[in-house]
């Protein structure tokens, strides 16, 4: 069994194909400037937060005399190594 819609009949009349025609690519012309202005809040909001983010890095950041003071915390423990005599599959 095969679903197939009906094909639309198309106009004859000039005058209603050049409107669908108008029609059509004002759809897509809306669609595109839709898009764009998308694409151009995103790309300023992306700017925003690098902005912000690289700012606030930058006020608090650590002097390299201060980072030569910290000393890292070290933690310490055991461990064993487990010998496998055959590989696991996946």
């Amino acid at each position: 069994m095969r679903f197939s819609l009906p094909l639309p009949r198309r106009s004859r009349h000039p005058l209603v194909r050049a409107l669908s025609l108008l029609v059509g690519l004002a759809v897509v012309g809306v669609l595109l400037v839709f898009g764009l202005v998308v694409a151009g809040v995103l790309l300023v909001g992306g700017a925003l937060v690098f902005g912000l983010r690289q700012w606030s890095r930058k006020r608090g950041a650590v002097s390299p005399a201060a980072r030569r003071a910290h000393q890292p915390e070290v933690i310490e423990g055991e461990f064993v190594v487990l010998q496998q005599s055959r590989h696991a599959t996946r």
